[in-house]
């Protein structure tokens, strides 16, 4: 019995051995390694994902000691650090890929899900105006109280006006959490979260890796818009602001020309008023 104890520890050992040099494998393999959370992400989900990205990334979950054992034994010190973050619900992407385009991809693979009571509101969330396909009846004290606006429009219920049902930052109530899934609106999306990121290249790590391609380019439009009107201003030319320039320069020219016309204009000067004749009246004979 104990010989039999023995040689399945044994078994179980020579097991961890491989699977810890199967794992040492995969971070020699590629040139990026991504950390990403899975949590509160559904197995299908899961699986959906990894499938649509297998020829960018290998994707695969550790037990959590077996993986710090593989970091641990590792000569690179970026990579080592990678121990700080391995917590449960998480999975590792292998790719030949940068990190920040790897990351770019699995923002574009993420799915909008319904919101849960108690959730934090990551952004605004608010009922839209517009008609539903709810008849009256009860559903209309629900939506009273939450505070939004509705009218009867041919036997169905109408949102009148926008409303607010969560901020930014706060708790999802069950009243709003149960409106949202009544009227199908699902503010929150699930995916592999970046968390950190390894690049071989330069044995470096790197904790803000998240990328929003949708706003990154809003706020490239932004900054663009602030650059052109500052280069406008200070007269800076180049071929984005010569036109601008141009147009600035022309309503300067009618402006003067405008000045210079009125400054041109013989002023109307009234004739001054005839003096009366004075005459020298001397007494006649």
């Amino acid at each position: 019995m104990v010989k039999e104890k023995t040689r399945k520890a044994g078994r179980g050992q020579e097991l961890k051995k491989k699977k810890v040099e199967e794992i040492k494998k995969l971070f020699d393999r590629y040139n990026s390694v991504i950390i990403a959370s899975i949590k509160s992400l559904p197995s299908r989900q899961f699986h959906a994902i990894k499938k649509e990205i297998r020829d960018k990334a290998e994707v695969s979950v550790f037990k959590k000691s077996t993986i710090l054992r593989a970091l641990e034994g590792s000569e690179k010190k970026g990579l080592q650090k990678l121990k700080d973050y391995v917590k449960e619900d998480i999975a590792f992407l292998f790719s030949m890929l940068d990190p920040f385009e790897l990351s770019a991809i699995l923002s574009e693979r993420k799915s909008p899900v319904k919101a849960k009571v108690g959730q934090v509101a990551e952004e605004e969330i608010a009922i839209e105006p517009g008609p539903t396909e709810f008849t009256p009846g009860p559903v209309i004290s629900e939506l009273g109280a939450l505070g939004i606006k509705i009218a009867i429009e041919e036997g169905k219920i109408a949102i009148k006006d926008r409303k607010v049902i969560a901020k930014k930052g706060e708790v999802i109530s069950s009243n709003a959490a149960a409106m949202m899934a009544k009227l199908d609106i699902k503010p929150f999306s699930v995916g592999y979260i970046p968390l950190v990121a390894y690049d071989k290249t330069q044995d470096k790590i790197y904790t803000d890796v998240k990328v929003d391609k949708e706003l990154a380019l809003k706020e490239l439009k932004e900054r663009y818009s602030l650059a052109l009107a500052f280069a406008v201003k200070i007269s800076y030319i180049c071929k984005e602001t010569i036109k601008h320039l141009l147009g600035k320069a022309l309503s300067h020219e009618k402006a003067i020309e405008k000045f210079i016309k009125q400054d041109a204009k013989p002023t109307e000067q009234t004739a001054p008023a005839s003096q009366p004749t004075q005459l020298n009246v001397q007494g006649g004979q």
